[in-house]
């Protein structure tokens, strides 16, 4: 081969041998998702965060940092998903029992989902990748008026279409706000649209916010699936 040549593309096709359905890539992802599922049990939380900390501390860092150089301002972006054949309410209903009581099943949403419980001061502990960072915050309100914010968002949608909302600070152990989310949901003629917002502080790359709109998507999409799935 000359040094002008051009390497052509390569394609692998199954022809023949499983009988399941499904391509390669589909038996990949579910020998992924089992062995992540292991490893998760076989660790345990404190085992995961254990193993995580100096990934988290750098990721902390990270935002503590960003939140600092914004001075308050953020990015915002959306990632919208269409559901046919279960209503916001079914799904709704889920997401609130696994929020309480099923941290599996919030686990299982997202493959870089390590820590996602429930605190005794009413926030909510999640400690998973903002972009290529590790990070643990706290979902809920901070301080006085925290989620005043969301009343004038930009981004908020008619309440007769989208009635199910949901807004939350992300906030880091000392307090710091690092980013904010903005949830809505609206029934359609036969399922449901979601408008899922994160807002990102300013000064991060661009990449850390366009990494979080396709967080959104696996995550939700994987919960809504789990939803129906529940729900036959």
């Amino acid at each position: 081969m000359t040094t002008d040549q051009t390497l052509r593309p390569v394609t692998v096709t199954l022809t023949s041998g499983p009988a399941g359905p499904g391509s390669v890539d589909d038996f990949e992802l579910f020998y992924a998702r089992r062995a992540l599922s292991r490893f998760r049990t076989r660790l345990g939380r404190q085992g995961l965060l254990e193993l995580l900390a100096e990934d988290i501390k750098e990721g902390n860092a990270f935002l503590r940092e960003s939140a600092r150089a914004s001075d308050g301002s953020f990015t915002a972006g959306t990632t919208v998903l269409t559901t046919h054949g279960l209503t916001s309410s079914e799904f709704l209903a889920w997401m609130d029992k696994a929020f309480a009581a099923d941290e599996n099943a919030l686990l299982e949403g997202h493959p870089e989902h390590f820590v996602m419980a429930p605190e005794a001061d009413g926030s909510f502990h999640v400690v998973e990748n903002i972009g290529p960072h590790v990070c643990s915050f706290h979902m809920g309100g901070w301080g006085t008026d925290a989620m005043a914010w969301a009343a004038g968002a930009d981004e908020l949608l008619p309440e007769s279409d989208f009635p199910h909302k949901m807004s939350s600070n992300l906030f880091l152990a000392d307090g710091t706000v690092v980013g904010r989310a903005l949830t809505q949901f609206g029934d359609t003629a036969d399922g449901f649209t979601a408008s899922l917002t994160v807002y990102v502080p300013t000064a991060c790359p661009g990449e850390v916010l366009e990494h979080h709109l396709r967080h959104y998507a696996v995550e939700f999409r994987n919960w809504i699936l789990a939803a129906a799935a529940a729900r036959a």
